[in-house]
């Protein structure tokens, strides 16, 4: 009996070590996959997002630079009627060079440099707002400025079709008073006939200018430009001109 219960303290001890082994193992277990839990979830992390700071700021500067030139002194005045227009221009080339969309917020103008920016006013209504000069225009009786599609639904033009309108020049690429290059643009003509008789006599009496006959959508129309595109000659010419159709107006070409 006395070596039975040895052998059964024995088992029981041995048991216990056992236990305790096994105990210890698995904690040395957990801790181990809890410190390689770690790395592996630190591997991960993904990286920040790219900060949108600079695109606001930028934005932020333009909206600020816009609103100091709306407020800025003008370099140039001008009051009178403006009219709008959009098809059928619509996509042709601008008399910048650029394609002219009607529901962007341009303007055209006869005698402002080419990419001038103008503060517009409908005195009518009191709305303004700034467009670029980037086409030639109107080529109708005394109208000062041909507003897009767009500028004119901006500025409350759309549906009367004429405004009272003042123009500011902001900032001019050329100087407004002086030089530049210029020239004489007559027409339109409905018949084909007619404005080809006006450009043979007009080419006759101005033997140093360069006369051309050219298509435009509403007619045909004559353009004459004096030696060296000169400002003062481009005047004088259009003084001297009398047609019964259409209209002779003094055109910018820069």
């Amino acid at each position: 009996m006395l070596r039975i219960a040895e052998f059964q303290n024995r088992s029981v001890r041995e048991r216990s070590v056992r236990h305790l082994y096994a105990i210890a193992a698995f904690f040395f277990l957990l801790l181990a996959a809890g410190c390689g839990g770690k790395k592996s979830q630190n591997a991960r992390i993904p990286a920040p997002p790219p900060s949108i700071e600079p695109e606001s700021s930028s934005t932020r500067s333009r909206d600020a630079s816009a609103a100091t030139k709306k407020h800025s002194k003008p370099l140039y005045v001008e009051v009178g009627t403006a009219s709008w227009y959009g098809p059928p221009y619509n996509h042709r080339k601008a008399a910048n060079g650029e394609v002219f969309d009607m529901n962007q917020p341009t303007l055209a103008h006869k005698t402002l440099p080419m990419n001038s920016l103008v503060r517009v006013t409908n005195l009518d209504n009191g709305k303004s707002a700034l467009l670029r000069v980037n086409d030639r225009g109107p080529f109708v009786g005394d109208r000062i400025a041909d507003l897009s599609l767009g500028a004119a639904k901006e500025l409350g033009v759309y549906r009367a079709g004429l405004a009272h309108v003042k123009l500011e020049v902001l900032e001019a690429p050329a100087p407004i008073e002086h030089g530049g290059r210029w020239c004489v643009q007559i027409g339109a003509f409905s018949e084909s006939s007619e404005a080809e008789r006006l450009k043979s006599r007009l080419t006759r009496k101005y033997h140093t200018a360069k006369v051309i006959l050219f298509a435009g959508p509403t007619g045909d129309w004559v353009r004459i430009r004096p030696l060296n595109d000169d400002r003062q000659r481009a005047f004088d010419v259009a003084k001297e001109i009398k047609v019964n159709e259409g209209g002779v107006f003094l055109v910018r070409l820069d």
